[in-house]
C-alpha cells in the first residue's frame, strides 16, 4: 500500500466502493432492483349477510362488510388505485351442511357479492375463493366421512359446482384453496365445457398446515368443528402441506401447471421465501404469495404497541416477498400501501 495519507483521502487501491450506489435517494432508486407497486396487491376482504359492517377483533384494523359496505370499500379502494380483490364468505350456521351445499347457490352471499361488484365497479377484478370450509358444518376444506377422512374425489365435485356458480355470477378468477388432489385439472374442464374459458384458476398450489391462519378462522368462524361426536379432524395436516417440506411444492407445482392453472401461489408468504423462491425458479407462471392473517396481526400488534413503525415494516416486508419472486401478494394492507405508495 502507498504512503497515501488514510485519513485525508482514502485507500487508492479501493477500486470498487459499493456505497457509492447508496449515497443519495435519486441514486438508490436508480440502483433498485426489486420494486413495489399497487398493481401487484390483492386485497382480501370478509363478507356476511347482516345489514351492518363489523370490526373483525381477531383482526383489528379489518371489516366483516355487509354487501352494500362492501360495495362502498371495492369503489373506494379501486380509486386508490388497487383493482382486484379476493372475497371471503361467513355463512350462517343455518345454512352450513356436511356436504356445503351453499357452496354453489347461485344466488348465495359470494354470487350476489360478485354481481354487486362488477354493477358498481365493472373494471374491478374480483377472485373468489373456491373451498368449503365457509360452508361445511365440519369447518373442513373437504367433505368428512364418518370415519374421520376427509373425502377427495367427492370434495371435487362440489368444488367444481362452487367455481362454475361464481363463474356464472361473474368472476374473473376463482382460487381453489382446498389442497384437494386433480381439483385445478377438474374445474378447469367443467368451466371449459360450461363456456367459461376465460375465467383464470389461481392456486393455492403450495398452502401449508401453518399456525399463522388463526386471526382468520375467527373472522369466519370457520375453525374445524370437534364437537359432534364424530372423529372429526381437529387440523387439516391431511391434505394442506408439511411446513417442513419445499420439494413437495415443487410436486405440487408441476401438477397444477399441467391441470391448467394460470397463477399459482404460495401461503403463508413470510415464513415461506424460500418456497416462494422454488416456485419462480420452476414456472414461467405468475407466482402469487399471501400474506396471511398471522403476519399481518403480527406487525399491527406490534406497531400498535409502538415497537415497530407500521409503514416501514409493512412496506420492508411486501419487499422481501416481492424480492423471493412473487409477482403478485395477497395482503390485508393493500389500501394503506396504496395510500403510502
Amino acid at each position: 500500500m502507498s504512503t497515501f495519507d488514510l485519513a485525508a483521502g482514502g485507500d487508492p487501491d479501493l477500486i470498487s466502493r459499493p456505497r457509492r450506489n447508496r449515497q443519495s435517494p435519486a441514486i438508490r432508486s436508480m440502483c433498485r432492483e426489486t420494486r413495489l407497486g399497487v398493481g401487484q396487491l390483492i386485497y382480501p376482504m370478509f363478507l356476511h349477510a347482516e345489514g351492518d359492517d363489523v370490526p373483525i377483533a381477531s383482526m383489528p384494523g379489518q371489516t366483516r362488510w355487509s354487501l352494500e359496505g362492501l360495495v362502498a370499500e371495492v369503489k373506494r379502494v379501486y380509486e386508490l388505485g388497487i383493482d382486484k380483490v379476493v372475497v371471503f364468505p361467513k355463512v350462517d350456521e343455518a345454512l352450513k351442511t356436511r356436504t356445503g351445499e351453499e357452496a354453489f347457490n347461485i344466488d348465495g352471499l359470494i354470487p350476489q357479492a360478485i354481481r354487486r361488484i362488477k354493477d358498481a365497479s365493472p373494471d374491478t377484478c374480483v377472485i373468489t375463493d373456491i373451498a368449503l370450509d365457509p360452508y361445511n358444518s365440519d369447518g373442513h376444506d373437504g367433505i368428512v366421512a364418518d370415519s374421520g377422512e376427509i373425502l377427495n374425489d367427492e370434495t371435487v365435485g362440489v368444488l367444481c359446482e362452487q367455481a362454475l356458480a361464481h363463474a356464472r355470477a361473474g368472476a374473473d378468477i376463482v382460487a381453489p384453496s382446498d389442497m384437494m388432489d386433480g381439483r385445478v385439472g377438474s374445474i378447469r374442464a367443467v368451466l371449459d365445457q360450461e363456456g367459461f374459458s376465460q375465467t383464470l384458476i389461481m392456486a393455492y398450489t403450495a398452502k401449508y398446515a401453518s399456525a399463522y391462519y388463526g386471526p382468520f378462522r375467527g373472522a369466519l368462524d370457520s375453525a374445524p368443528s370437534v364437537s359432534s361426536g364424530r372423529p372429526i379432524p381437529k387440523d387439516k395436516s391431511t391434505y394442506q402441506m408439511d411446513p417442513a417440506n419445499v420439494r413437495e411444492a415443487l410436486r405440487e407445482l408441476e401438477l397444477d401447471e399441467g391441470e391448467g392453472a394460470d397463477i399459482v401461489m404460495v401461503k403463508p408468504a413470510g415464513p415461506y421465501l424460500d418456497v416462494i423462491r422454488a416456485l419462480r425458479e420452476a414456472t414461467n407462471l405468475p407466482v402469487a404469495a399471501y400474506q396471511v392473517s398471522g403476519e399481518y396481526l403480527m406487525i399491527k400488534s406490534a406497531a400498535d404497541a409502538g415497537w415497530l413503525d407500521e409503514k416501514r415494516v409493512v412496506l420492508e416486508s411486501l419487499l422481501g416477498i416481492r424480492r423471493a419472486g412473487a409477482d403478485v401478494i395477497l395482503t390485508y394492507f393493500a389500501p394503506q400501501v396504496a395510500e403510502w405508495l
